[in-house]
């Protein structure tokens, strides 16, 4: 009984230990054969005392090895049986997990696999936005090198000023680069309808002092590039107007091409001086927006000019399209009167027909009174009646035949 409960107590202790069943039943085993030595060696130290109560305890000492093998077989299966389906636990958990990290994985790397093909994506437009954008750096330095190059610069001005004026006004009604007889050459000569003076566009504006005065940092430094402007504009407009304004050859007023509507926007805002200077001086200034209006309203008058031109060709289709008109009139009114006629001789047949449709009608309805008239005098005489004398008046029947027209 005490062997059973120290087994028992010793099973428990080292089942709470962790232990491995093998290792608990190899520990049991070991146990077992140390506590065999033990009783062996006190058995053999009371061998002298007595053989019966010796073999009393041997036969007890082998009964309690033989209980203690069974359970020591015992705990041995049921630690064998938790290892497995400890082991059957972590082995199910695991593959849960692998699936789970699997799953995962596969999710990340699709989710990965779309953020670089959208990435790539942006790329692919951030690169095409960078060459535009190199494209448009190379443009603007080559336009930077266009408006320093003073030459280069109005070249530009009169191709912008050449393709307003020619887009808007027809062949013949301008010139460019004409020779006046000063022998001074404006950019353009416009022609303008019934024998008048022509009018002179210049397209050459300085713009080194502008630049100058959008470059500079300083306050000194801008006033007195705003200052090299105003003399330069100003020297500018003196000679347009002493070379340009020629009586009787050009009008008494010149254009002033600025290529660009910030910079007229700008002269017109902070150099009011100037722009009046160069109205006084008979220069007005244009941007791009206002040549091109004044040459649709020169267009318009050129369009007038050559109405008028052609007035008496208008005028003289005008009587031929009356002529016409009188003769169609005439004709229709003819056949008017044909129709008319026509009509009239119809209307007439009518009232014919049924004059002749009444007649035959009274005709039969005194046929008809004869007839009832005999045969009641047969009736009342008894006898046929006496046939009358051919010259008798009696008997005979009375037609009145009224005509109505």
């Amino acid at each position: 009984m005490t062997s059973s409960y120290l087994l028992d107590t010793l099973l428990a202790v080292l089942s709470a230990t962790g232990l491995s069943p093998t290792i608990i039943a190899w520990l049991f085993v070991g146990l077992a054969a140390v506590v065999c030595l033990a009783i062996v060696a006190g058995l053999r130290r009371r061998a002298a005392r007595t053989s019966e109560t010796a073999q009393a305890q041997m036969a007890a000492l082998i009964q309690a090895q033989t209980e203690m093998q069974g359970r020591i077989a015992a705990i041995a299966d049921i630690f064998g049986t938790r290892q497995y389906e400890l082991n059957q636990s972590i082995n199910q958990r695991i593959d849960g997990m692998t699936q789970r990290i699997g799953a995962s994985i596969t999710e990340q790397t699709r989710q990965t696999h779309e953020n670089l093909r959208t990435l790539q994506e942006r790329l692919a437009v951030i690169d095409t936005a960078q060459t535009n954008i190199q494209s448009l750096a190379k443009d603007m330095a080559g336009l930077q090198q266009i408006l320093a190059n003073k030459q280069t610069r109005g070249a530009f001005g009169q191709g912008r000023m050449e393709t307003i004026i020619a887009d808007g006004l027809p062949q013949g009604a301008y010139a460019f680069q004409a020779t006046l007889s000063n022998a001074s050459r404006p950019d353009c000569i416009i022609h303008m309808p019934n024998g008048q003076p022509g009018l002179a566009i210049d397209a050459k504006f300085p713009l080194e002092a502008w630049n100058a005065m959008r470059a500079a940092q300083s306050p000194d430094l801008k006033r007195q590039a705003s200052l090299l402007f105003r003399r330069d504009l100003e020297v500018h407009i003196k000679d347009i107007a002493g070379k340009y304004l020629i009586p009787g050859e050009t009008q008494e007023t010149a254009f002033l091409f600025v290529p660009s509507e910030s910079i007229f926007a700008d002269i017109h805002e902070h150099f009011e001086s100037i722009v009046q200077k160069a109205h006084r001086s008979r220069v007005v200034i244009v941007s791009p927006s206002l040549l091109l209006l004044s040459i649709q309203v020169i267009q318009a008058i050129l369009r007038d000019h050559r109405m008028r031109e052609q007035a008496h060709l208008i005028q003289a289709e005008v009587v031929r399209l009356m002529e016409d008109l009188g003769r169609l009139d005439e004709r229709v009114r003819k056949l008017h009167g044909h129709f008319t006629t026509t009509q009239k001789d119809v209307d007439d047949i009518l009232i014919s027909s049924d004059k002749l449709k009444r007649r035959g009608a009274k005709i039969e309805a005194l046929e008809l009174q004869e007839n009832r008239s005999a045969a009641s005098e047969q009736a009342e005489g008894g006898a046929s009646p006496s046939t009358p004398a051919p010259g008798s008046r009696a008997g005979s029947l009375k037609l009145r035949v009224v005509d109505e027209d």
